[in-house]
């Protein structure tokens, strides 16, 4: 995907989600579209939506039953192979693993002590 690392910070978790976009066209027309997850994680995720957007565009996720919304920006896209929409990469300003329904595992899980497993 173009711009996007194969670094990850956060264990991905599959979930298909509804989500709604909040940005701004070139002109500064505000945009409100509804778009869905594919893949998410403590610092962002994967969305599908119909229209494409360009990277490192600042847009908002907003959670579909808390109403809360996230700042964000696109940190890759390319059109997908399945379906006549685009796949966009997005990364939250701040990490917000507890945006998700889901729970994530702690970080030092990740992380090697010396001289122990």
């Amino acid at each position: 995907m173009e711009g996007v690392s194969n670094r990850r910070r956060s264990q991905r978790v599959l979930l298909q989600m509804p989500v709604m976009l909040e940005t701004e066209l070139e002109h500064g027309k505000p945009l409100r579209i509804e778009a869905f997850t594919l893949v998410v994680n403590a610092h962002g995720g994967l969305l599908e939506l119909g229209l494409p957007l360009r990277a490192r565009q600042k847009l908002w996720i907003v959670h579909p039953v808390s109403g809360s919304r996230k700042a964000s920006k696109i940190v890759g896209f390319r059109r997908s192979q399945d379906s006549d929409g685009f796949l966009v990469a997005f990364e939250f300003d701040a990490p917000t693993p507890q945006f998700w329904p889901v729970e994530f595992p702690p970080e030092d899980w990740a992380t090697t002590h010396p001289g122990g497993v």
